[in-house]
This record gives C-alpha cells, sequence and structure tokens, in this order.
C-alpha cells in the first residue's frame, strides 16, 4: 500500500439523505473535483447551481427498470476498483474508457426506516439498496487509492483532509472510512436477514446476523479494565438506548444495564391504571410499588429496602413530577428515567448536576415481540423476548382455600415484578409493594430466606412492630421442587402463593400449602432470567 496521498479529481455522489449534500458539493468544486451523480442527487445538486454529469453520461447506459439499474456497470466499479499502481489496470482504464473515481459517497435507501414507520411488504422490498453496497463494499475494497463516505458525518473530515493535502486524502483517513463502510453494509444487511427472518416466521435461520450503530463510546466496562461502547440496534424500543439525556454525567456501562432494566421492569405497569415506581441496584429491582401518584409509588418502593435504593436506579411509568422528584433527590440516586417530565421537576433534578435524568417519549411494550441476545464462548444464544403478561394468563387455584381479591390483587403484581428479578426468584409483596426480594440465589430456600430477613432490616430501620412480609403474599419465578422453600415463605407470614407449577411434586406442595391453610395459585408459565 502506497501512504502517499490520493489526489480527488473525481467524485460519485448518491445519497437517499441529503442532509449537508450541497454545501458538501460546493467545497468539492471548490477543491477542482468533478461531481458524478445519480437521479435525486444530481438533480437537487444542479438545482444548486453547480456543475455535475449524470451517471448514465459517464456508463453511456440510462437508468431502467424504476432506477434499480443505474451504478451496476463496469465503467462505475472499473473507476472504484483500478488499483492505480497497476499497469495492467490502466491500460485496461484506457482500452475500454474507464474513468477513475476517487470518492465515493454512499448513504442507503432507508430501509431501517421503511421498516420502523410500518410499511407494506413490497415497499420494504423496493427500499433494498442494490447498487449501494456494491460500490460501497469495491471503494472500501480499493481504499489504497479510493475515499469512501457513507454518511454525512464524515463529510468535514474529508474537506478538512483536502484542505490540508492540496486536494489529496491520506491512507490513515481511506482505510478509517473503508472500516466503517463495510460495518455500515454489514448493518445493513443484519437489519435486512432479520426482517426476512421474522416475515418468514424463521425462529432459527442458518445465519444470524446483528448490526449496530455507535451511540456512545464508554470509559470502561463493568470494570475499569474492561473497554466497552454503546450501539443501538434497529429496534426501536423505548428505553435507555432511544432516551433523551437532560443532564447529568455521561451514562456508564452499569448505568446502562441497571437503567435499561428498571424500564423495562416499569413498563410492565400500565400508565393508565396506576402510578409505578422500580428502584433496580445492580440490575436486580431492590423496590417496586404501585401508588395513587408517583410520590405515592416511589415512597412505597423505597421502603422495601432503602439501603439497597442508595446509589440505585429510579425507573417511573408516568411524566415524573415536582413531588416525586424532591422525594427521589433526597437520596444519592444514578439515574432517573421516565416517559417524560415537567419543567418544574427537571428543574428540580438541575440541582442535582450528576444526576442523570432520561426521558424515554413512552413506555417500553410488555407484549411485545422481539429477540435478546446473549454472548457465551464461540458463540450466541438468541431467543425471543420473555413477553408473557400476568394478566394474559389463565390463573388455576390449586388449594383447598381460594385467595382473598386484595390477595390476588397482590399474587399478580409480586409475579409481574417477578419477572424482572434474578432466578431464583421470590417476591414477598402486601398492597401492591414488594416488602422482600429475594434474587439470583442457587437456592429457591435461600432466595426466601434472604428476602424475609431484608424484610427484617427494613422493619427494623422503620421501627415496626413486625417485618411487613406478615400477611404478605409471595411470588416465585420457577416451581417450588419441594416444599421446603414454600414453607420458608409461610414461616416469613405469607398467607398466599403464586407460582408457575410443573414439578413432579407438586401434590407435596400443595397438601404443605392446605395443611398451612393458605392459598396457592398456578400460573403454567416460568419467568427464568439468568
Amino acid at each position: 500500500m502506497s501512504p502517499t496521498p490520493r489526489r480527488v479529481t473525481r467524485a460519485l455522489l448518491s445519497v437517499s439523505d441529503k442532509t449537508g449534500l450541497i454545501d458538501f458539493a460546493r467545497a468539492l468544486v471548490g477543491h477542482g473535483v468533478e461531481l458524478v451523480s445519480t437521479g435525486g442527487t444530481a438533480k437537487a445538486i444542479a438545482a444548486a447551481g453547480l456543475p455535475v454529469k449524470d451517471v448514465s453520461d459517464l456508463t453511456g447506459f440510462p437508468e431502467m427498470m424504476d432506477g434499480r439499474v443505474k451504478t451496476l456497470h463496469p465503467k462505475v466499479h472499473g473507476g472504484l476498483l483500478a488499483i492505480r499502481d497497476n499497469a495492467e489496470h490502466k491500460q485496461a482504464m484506457t482500452d475500454h474508457g474507464i474513468a477513475q473515481i476517487d470518492l465515493l459517497v454512499v448513504n442507503l435507501y432507508p430501509f431501517e426506516a421503511t421498516v420502523d414507520k410500518g410499511a407494506g411488504y413490497e415497499d420494504c422490498i423496493e427500499n433494498l439498496d442494490i447498487g449501494g453496497p456494491a460500490m460501497i463494499r469495491a471503494a472500501a475494497k480499493n481504499h489504497d487509492d479510493v475515499a469512501v463516505v457513507v454518511e454525512a458525518n464524515d463529510y468535514q473530515a474529508v474537506l478538512d483532509e483536502l484542505a490540508a493535502n492540496n486536494g489529496a486524502t491520506t491512507l490513515t483517513l481511506r482505510k478509517r472510512l473503508a472500516a466503517k463502510a463495510y460495518a455500515r453494509t454489514a448493518a445493513y444487511d443484519a437489519a435486512i436477514s432479520n426482517w426476512f427472518a421474522l416475515q418468514l416466521e424463521l425462529d432459527a435461520p442458518d445465519f444470524r446476523a446483528i448490526g449496530g450503530r455507535l451511540l456512545q463510546s464508554l470509559r470502561y466496562g463493568e470494570n475499569p479494565h474492561q473497554k466497552a461502547a454503546f450501539y443501538a440496534t434497529p429496534e426501536k424500543r423505548p428505553g435507555v438506548a432511544t432516551a433523551r439525556q437532560v443532564q447529568g454525567k455521561e451514562l456508564s456501562y452499569n448505568n446502562i444495564n441497571d437503567t435499561d432494566a428498571a424500564y423495562e421492569a416499569v413498563g410492565e405497569f400500565d400508565t393508565k391504571r396506576t402510578a409505578a415506581c422500580v428502584i433496580v441496584k445492580h440490575a436486580n429491582p431492590c423496590g417496586v410499588a404501585e401508588g395513587n401518584s408517583l410520590l405515592d409509588a416511589y415512597q412505597k418502593a423505597l421502603a422495601c429496602d432503602s439501603v439497597s435504593a442508595f446509589g440505585g436506579i429510579v425507573a417511573l411509568n408516568r411524566t415524573l413530577d415536582a413531588e416525586a422528584a424532591r422525594a427521589i433527590t433526597e437520596i444519592f440516586t444514578e439515574v432517573i428515567i421516565a416517559p417524560d417530565a415537567t419543567d418544574e421537576a427537571i428543574a428540580i433534578v438541575a440541582a442535582k448536576k450528576n444526576l442523570r435524568l432520561l426521558l424515554a417519549g413512552s413506555l417500553p411494550d410488555p407484549r411485545a415481540i422481539g429477540l435478546t441476545y446473549k454472548t457465551v464462548a464461540g458463540g450466541l444464544l438468541v431467543q425471543s423476548r420473555d413477553n408473557a403478561v400476568v394478566d394474559d394468563m389463565a390463573l388455576k387455584v390449586v388449594t383447598k382455600r381460594q385467595p382473598t381479591e386484595a390477595e390476588l390483587r397482590d399474587l399478580k403484581f409480586a409475579f409481574r415484578v417477578g419477572k424482572h428479578v434474578k432466578s431464583n426468584t421470590i417476591i414477598y409483596a402486601k398492597d401492591l409493594a414488594t416488602v422482600g426480594i429475594g434474587a439470583g440465589q442457587m437456592s429457591r430456600v435461600d432466595s426466601a430466606r434472604i428476602a424475609a430477613r431484608k424484610a427484617q432490616d427494613a422493619a427494623e430501620a422503620m421501627k415496626l412492630a413486625a417485618p411487613m412480609t406478615k400477611g404478605s403474599v409471595v411470588a416465585s419465578d420457577a416451581f417450588f421442587p419441594f416444599a421446603d422453600g414454600m414453607l420458608a415463605c409461610i414461616e416469613a407470614g405469607a398467607t398466599a402463593v403464586v407460582q408457575p407449577g410443573g414439578s413432579v411434586r407438586d401434590d407435596e406442595v400443595i397438601k404443605a400449602a392446605d395443611d398451612a391453610g393458605i392459598a396457592m395459585v398456578f400460573t403454567g408459565t416460568r419467568h427464568f432470567r439468568h
């Protein structure tokens, strides 16, 4: 590879997103660059009074088939792929009248945006770019001679180099642009292949590609010695990736992970039905509650485990108001995320300069389909999102005693929360608030005991006569393999249990519940969360 800067004499521009196009084209003309363009791009450049040659003049063929065939031609790809210092290539260019193209500017047909707006199948197909990716890959392969730009954000970098190098680009820039170009076409193809899999209802296509766009370079990952970055996928699910950060320090890797966990959990609570708050620490809820107001919900959630809530993430399902903002900012909080916030609430949070406030616009739909990904050594685990919602489940009472109306309400609440707590999970709940959470234990009995112990600590902190697990209900994310875990919950004071059922020892567990005089409900749905 030659480190010598390559002078740009001819540029081919073909863009669907015309942001910054005219200023960029005008600057190129100022450097003596001949412009070649296609369709709407050529019209826009010509309308600005700039000299431009239509690609059909270059190829000797008109655009045809509704624009599907316009750049797929040897005079385009030869101009991009020819190695300038190769005598045979130079002779072929001369023999066939191929003019070199030193700069390619292409951003692709808006396939992802077309899918996002819910367009029909045929519209999506028509927004599959063919010539664009082909040209991009050709130019990127020949980056020793050709610079390729795939988005307007890089226009200035090219212009800076032309100004600094007498109309030429450096190999360093061309390499960087080539790497970005291949990543862009890879992400584009990933979006298309995943869309096709969805259309064809393929749960396990032979190849699975994932593409993302850099949102943020992070200072480090989970730990300071790990490098990390945050990428957005084509899925436009409301949450940390799509939210607007109003104020506060830059989000860290752990902030992003925890905020996602908190907002997904609070999305389970219909904003029209109730106000809800989820407080998360290390990706696990440490307090969840419904209330008559956000303030009420926050205070109930905080009471579950005020120690763990210190330095946690607060997620709300309604517009953050001043009352809730004042209460939340009384203790150290890393992030607040909500659909929106009042001006007064924003002003209150602003007093805490480091506190991040994220406004997501809306809530994630807990019933929406989607995919989740997890890496393992040498592989990728892909599954459909857990979009099961307790309101849609056929609950079955399996004990002699039926749950009361209040117990059933709290059982549904507890099971809703359990979906978002790491397994093994035990949730004690009372009056639509968690009063003890046991998460991520190897033994379900241990989860039950830890949750009960947390409730005792909370009772001592609030100077209560007894832990709030007395008279509570309990939810288990998976079945009780033995009666011991359930008996530990009963010992803590639970009067009703909700669990998926399905153990070979269900009869033993049901008998133990009947012997204790408690109510038990089966959901038939498990919520493992590893």
